[in-house]
């Protein structure tokens, strides 16, 4: 089965990334892999300390996570599964890509403000060219109605 994989953040942007692969993967009888990436320098502490923040960051993520599942479950009929990984965000994109041989498409949330689509968007087309996936830029301030007529 060929998988969305779409990053859970805390950016505005990532619900249309969100309900854009949600609504792709019904459409055409894929999977959701949402990945979340614990960025390494959240911890730069004790190591008692480093661990508890690690293990709140994760309930967090998890947290955030099942908000987005029960919406692909209830509304799309998709049951998501979530990936956590530690490390730099791009790096950590790009090993999940090549380690899961059934992702199929990347699918990122372009942010519509000043700073231009996101860090993410704009590191990871930068290498677009090597990755071994399409990937999907959804605009972060697009409609739900014209979100359902493009999926």
């Amino acid at each position: 089965m060929r998988k969305f994989l779409v990053v859970l953040d805390d950016s505005r942007e990532c619900l249309n990334a969100m309900r854009f692969a949600a609504m792709r993967a019904a459409n055409t009888g894929g999977g959701v892999e949402i990945l979340s990436v614990i960025e390494p320098d959240e911890f730069n502490h004790w190591i008692g300390v480093s661990d508890l923040m690690r293990e709140e960051a994760r309930e967090r993520i998890e947290v955030h996570f099942e908000v987005f599942a029960k919406w692909m479950r209830d509304k799309q009929g998709i049951d998501p599964e979530l990936v956590i990984r530690e490390g730099e965000p791009v790096a950590q994109i790009i090993a999940q890509v090549q380690d899961d041989p059934d992702i199929g498409v990347l699918v990122l949330g372009a942010g519509t403000g000043r700073k231009g689509p996101g860090p993410l968007v704009t590191q990871l087309t930068k290498n677009a060219g090597s990755l071994p996936i399409p990937i999907t830029i959804v605009p972060g301030d697009m409609s739900k109605e014209r979100l359902e007529a493009v999926t």
